[in-house]
């Protein structure tokens, strides 16, 4: 059966980018990101430059297409008021289509909300400035094979249990951390895979005894929904032991320098950098800030759930255990 064709996002082309740069051939890419191995060799073939597949670039490519063969419609003073109030709330294009209709029963692609923030920004508007960079060009990290060390008793990624890969269940989560220009201040970041939702706890360095506190502390209560946690090979996470037996959990490694391993924490980690990007002294910041920035993030509608929020999912996960 022909697959039914769906654009190819934003995020899907850095996805792309990302597994290029890391060798996979076009046949694993297409089967990571669920789509036929003809979609992204038509991607890649149509939309690739003289220097190669650059993600933002195919994308101005795909959009100047759609562009060409836009039939404009009419949109009302009303429906362009709503749609600049929730792109200044940093949603993004396809959130808010979504929105418009799971709440408004009204049916507007994200192509038309693009193209009306391209015609703002040519007549001197800043709507541009609140879509949010899903990432940059990626390269790969050029760390000598022993630089970060060895890690005692890591469980690797491959002794996983295969459910944490489907999604299906509430409580598997991705840790990483987030540095300050010139390794002023840390974040400690933590994203549920399923339904998304992010904590963050803002500590003074990547000592393992610190990182691994603020780890537990942020999960603490949510103790009954802690199965397993996954994390890069650094060093912050040489205490992991001490987390697994805190809660009651298992901690898995993923391979070193497979990023996407990790893809939900590390999508997550670039909508932070949205508000403090990496020049920024991470000291500076206060926990209440980042307290903001974290509601907006866990109180935005997401494509992947149906348009609903993190904090809905996790609600309703946590609702089904106290009745339990």
């Amino acid at each position: 059966m022909a697959e039914t064709y769906k654009q190819i996002t934003l995020e899907e082309r850095y996805q792309i980018s990302a597994y290029l740069a890391a060798g996979f051939s076009r046949s694993a890419i297409a089967e990571q990101l669920g789509r036929s191995k003809s979609s992204i060799s038509r991607e890649i073939n149509r939309n690739k430059g003289l220097r190669g597949y650059r993600p933002k670039q195919a994308h101005e490519k795909a959009m100047e297409r759609r562009q060409m063969a836009f039939k404009a419609v009419k949109m009302t003073p009303e429906l362009i008021h709503l749609i600049e109030t929730k792109i200044r709330e940093e949603w993004s294009p396809e959130q808010v289509s979504g929105w418009l209709l799971d709440e408004h029963n009204l049916q507007l692609s994200h192509e038309r909300i693009y193209l009306h923030i391209w015609d703002e920004k040519a007549q001197g508007g800043d709507l541009y400035k609140h879509l949010r960079r899903q990432g940059k060009k990626y390269t790969k990290r050029c760390h000598s094979k022993n630089s970060r060390g060895q890690i005692k008793n890591r469980i690797s990624i491959d002794e996983r249990p295969a459910i944490v890969d489907a999604k299906t269940r509430v409580g598997d989560w991705e840790i990483d951390t987030v540095i300050g220009k010139g390794h002023q201040g840390v974040l400690v970041t933590l994203v549920e895979r399923k339904t998304l939702y992010t904590l963050v706890a803002q500590v003074e360095s990547k000592q393992a005894t610190v990182v691994i506190k603020a780890a537990i502390d942020l999960l603490m209560p949510f103790k009954e929904r802690v199965h397993t946690i996954t994390a890069d090979n650094g060093k912050e996470f040489a205490f992991h032991e001490e987390i697994a037996k805190q809660l009651q959990t298992k901690v898995y490694f993923a391979h070193p320098y497979h990023s996407w391993e990790r893809g939900v924490n590390e999508n997550t980690n670039g909508l932070l950098r949205q508000y403090f990007p990496k020049n920024t002294n991470l000291k500076n910041i206060t926990q209440k800030q980042i307290d903001a920035v974290v509601y907006k993030l866990n109180n935005r509608p997401r494509k992947t759930l149906g348009y609903k929020t993190p904090e809905e999912m996790i609600n309703r996960s946590l609702a089904r255990t106290s009745h339990q």
